[in-house]
């Protein structure tokens, strides 16, 4: 699957992938992921993206001209829908991750200062997302929490095939929480390990486990 970034600071995206899971998923093919500077786009001489709003207010706003060059041409590259982080937008839920799983791809807007001109979100957006109720300084870090999301949905991503089903809020599961996790000592400073999960009887501990979820 595709991921295409869309920012002005795309230093702040591309360490996320730079190890574990999704550097991994990376090199082996399962997802791609591209980076374009909003930046690169505009026609302004010193490269500016933003100004003042109409009608007065605070802040500034980013500009239809690089936004709307830059998105063209990154949907030449990936037929995925176009999606804006937004604090305006939907919550971001794991249904939402499996349903955006199934694209061929994805594009995601990071905004900046303070938000968009509306023409881009009207013209070129399809959907807008939020991961909650506050406000962060840019998009960034919300793009690289969908893509994470999403991307540990993709077939041969992550190791264990049953990974994703049995994690929190995963269908299996009822999108409940996770279950308490122990590993070795079986035994640690007085503090025991639930027995069943000794036992080997899977049976059993799976029912244990749906039982004590959180």
């Amino acid at each position: 699957m595709r991921f295409d970034i869309i920012t002005l600071f795309p230093n702040l995206i591309l360490p996320y992938f730079e190890d574990s899971i999704l550097q991994r998923a990376i090199k082996s093919g399962a997802i791609g992921i591209q980076v374009h500077n909003i930046r690169d786009y505009s026609k302004d001489k010193h490269k500016k993206v933003d100004d003042t709003p109409y009608g007065g207010g605070a802040g500034m706003l980013m500009t239809c001209q690089p936004l709307f060059d830059c998105i063209k041409a990154v949907k030449m590259l990936n037929s995925g829908p176009v999606i804006f982080m937004s604090p305006a937008g939907k919550r971001f839920k794991q249904q939402k991750a499996e349903k955006l799983a199934k694209s061929e791809g994805l594009i995601l807007l990071c905004g900046r200062y303070e938000g968009i001109d509306q023409r881009v979100i009207d013209e070129l957006v399809d959907e807008e997302i939020s991961l909650g109720d506050f406000v962060l300084t840019g998009g960034e870090i919300a793009a690289c929490a969908v893509v994470d999301a999403v991307s540990r949905l993709i077939p041969g991503v992550l190791g264990d095939n049953e990974s994703s089903e049995e994690e929190s809020f995963g269908s299996a599961l009822g999108r409940k929480k996770e279950y308490p996790h122990y590993t070795k000592p079986a035994e640690f400073e007085g503090l025991k390990v639930p027995e069943i999960l000794l036992s080997g009887d899977h049976a059993k501990i799976k029912k244990w486990r749906f039982n004590n979820l959180r």
